[in-house]
């Protein structure tokens, strides 16, 4: 729905700037030209590995709760209490150690995230510099990704309309509007 939405507002705005003709529209697939540099996928060819090397470390932790629950499982009828809750912590903290090693290498700001952005971002700052730099060149007023979900990546500041809408509502300028 939302896509459809973003869709919708793209068409609109395409049908208004084409009734102003000397604005000019492009567009881009960066998820095309990632794949075609060889520093980007040199990049995912080692985030990969990463990726690979963390799944089989947490593979082998999984495979070690699993064997240990299932030798508790099979003595607990003849274990003292103390014994089995002694196991059970353990499986607890070894469950939990799990978690922790989980979270902290493909978590929201784990290991992967921050590798990613250490690989990728000088990528992507390249390829964002030579998106707008053709589109300089080439005379585009904005230039759109097509990728996944529709980005602008670049426009042209003399189709700011900011501050006049701003001074229409009388609220002020700002600073400097940025891409």
């Amino acid at each position: 729905m939302k896509r459809i939405a973003v869709l919708v507002i793209l068409l609109m705005f395409i049908f208004v700037v084409q009734a102003h003709a000397q604005s000019k529209i492009g567009h881009v697939s960066s998820e095309a030209i990632m794949k075609e540099l060889p520093d980007a996928q040199d990049a995912q060819r080692q985030l990969d590995a990463l990726v690979v090397e963390w799944q089989n470390e947490l593979q082998k932790m999984q495979q070690d709760w699993q064997r240990r629950y299932d030798e508790y499982d099979k003595k607990k009828l003849i274990m003292t209490d103390q014994r089995r809750a002694e196991t059970e912590k353990e499986l607890q903290d070894l469950d939990r150690k799990i978690a922790d090693f989980r979270n902290q290498k493909f978590g929201q700001n784990g290991d992967l995230f921050n590798k990613q952005n250490e690989l990728m971002k000088p990528v992507q700052d390249r390829v964002f510099k030579a998106i707008q730099d053709v589109a300089v060149e080439e005379g585009y007023d904005y230039v759109f990704d097509k990728s996944g979900e529709i980005l602008l990546m670049y426009t042209n500041e003399k189709n700011d309309l900011t501050a006049k809408v701003l001074a229409k509502l009388q609220v002020g300028a700002p600073a400097s509007p940025k891409n």
